[in-house]
C-alpha cells in the first residue's frame, strides 16, 4: 500500500513538470534544459517564504510566476540574441544554481516542522487507513485543476498560435504575429509549471535541496513518450491526460525496480535505462522492423 501511494504521490508532482515538457518537447520542438533549474528554484523559493511565515498556499502562484521569470530569460536569449535554444536553457540553468544559493543562504532548508498545504487539508482523519491518501487526493485535486486549465488555454487563439510555432513558424507570421513573443510565451508557461512541481515537491518532502532539479528534464521526458503511447492506442485522449497517465505508469517502473531490491543510488542509471528504451520503442525505425 505505501508503494501505491508513493508511486500516486510522485506521479502526480512530477506530471505538472511534464505538462511544460510537454509545451517545450511536444509543441514547440524546443529542449528546454532550464527545467532543471525551474524546478529547485520553485523548491527555493517555497521553503525561504514557508520560513518566513508566508502562507503554504501564497507560494504556489508565487513558485509558478518565479518559474515563468527563469522561463521566458530563457526564450528571450533565444530569439534575441540568436543563441541555440539548448544553451540558451543552460545558461539560465546555470544561472539559477547560484540564485538559489544566494536565496536559501546554503545549500538546503528543513521546513518539515513548518506549515505546508499537506498539513491544511485533511479530506480523511489522520490515522486511519484512508488518511494515508490524503496527500494523494490533495495532489490529484491540484493536477486535474491545472490539467483543465492548460487544456482551457490551448483551446484559446494562443494556445493555438503556440502549437502553430511548432508546427509552421511562417505560418504564424503570415497570421501577423510575433513568433519570437509566442516562443516566449511557451517556455514562460512551461518553466512556471516546472517551478510549480517544486513548490509542491517542497511541501511534500519536508524540505529544499540544491541538488534536486538533476535529472527533471529526463523524467518529463519520458513520462511525455509514454503519455504519447497511450495517445496512440486510445484515439480521443487528450494529450493533457496521457502525460499523467505517462508520468503515473513511468514512476510505477522506478518503483518496481527499487522493489525489487535495487539500491536507491542506481536510481539515475535507471532512470536513462528506461528512457533510452521508450525512446528506442517509440522510434519509426524500431516500428517497421517489429512489423
Amino acid at each position: 500500500m505505501q508503494l501505491l501511494i508513493g508511486i500516486l504521490e510522485e506521479g502526480f508532482i512530477y506530471a505538472l513538470v511534464s505538462f511544460g515538457a510537454y509545451i517545450t518537447f511536444k509543441i514547440l520542438d524546443f529542449p528546454d534544459m532550464t527545467v532543471d533549474g525551474s524546478f529547485p528554484f520553485g523548491m527555493c523559493v517555497t521553503a525561504v517564504m514557508i520560513l518566513n511565515g508566508v502562507n503554504p498556499f501564497i507560494t504556489l502562484p508565487v513558485s509558478f510566476v518565479a518559474g515563468c521569470i527563469a522561463g521566458a530569460i530563457t526564450g528571450l536569449i533565444h530569439v534575441k540574441f540568436k543563441i541555440r535554444d539548448l544553451l540558451s536553457g543552460i545558461i539560465v540553468m546555470t544561472s539559477l544554481y547560484s540564485v538559489n544559493l544566494r536565496l536559501a543562504g546554503r545549500a538546503n532548508l528543513a521546513i518539515f516542522q513548518r506549515p505546508s498545504i499537506f498539513k491544511m487539508i485533511n479530506v480523511f482523519k489522520i490515522g486511519t487507513p484512508a488518511g494515508a491518501f490524503n496527500r494523494v487526493i490533495v495532489l490529484f485535486i491540484i493536477v486535474v485543476i491545472l490539467k483543465f486549465l492548460l487544456d482551457l488555454y490551448l483551446d484559446t487563439k494562443s494556445g493555438y498560435l503556440l502549437r502553430s510555432v511548432g508546427d509552421n513558424e511562417t505560418l504564424v507570421t503570415t497570421l501577423g504575429k510575433n513568433k519570437e513573443n509566442v516562443k516566449v510565451l511557451g517556455l514562460a508557461l512551461a518553466n512556471g509549471f516546472a517551478a510549480l512541481a517544486g513548490c509542491i515537491y517542497a511541501q511534500h518532502r519536508g524540505s529544499f535541496e540544491i541538488s534536486a532539479g538533476t535529472g527533471t528534464l529526463v523524467i518529463a521526458v519520458a513520462n511525455v513518450i509514454i503519455g504519447i503511447q497511450f495517445m496512440n492506442v486510445f484515439r480521443n485522449m487528450k494529450p493533457t491526460t496521457s502525460v499523467v497517465l505517462g508520468s503515473i505508469v513511468y514512476r510505477a517502473c522506478i518503483g518496481f525496480a527499487m522493489f525489487l531490491g535495487m539500491p536507491p543510488s542506481d536510481l539515475k542509471i535507471i532512470t536513462a535505462a528506461l528512457l533510452l528504451v521508450v525512446i528506442v520503442l517509440n522510434s519509426k525505425k524500431y516500428r517497421k522492423l517489429v512489423r
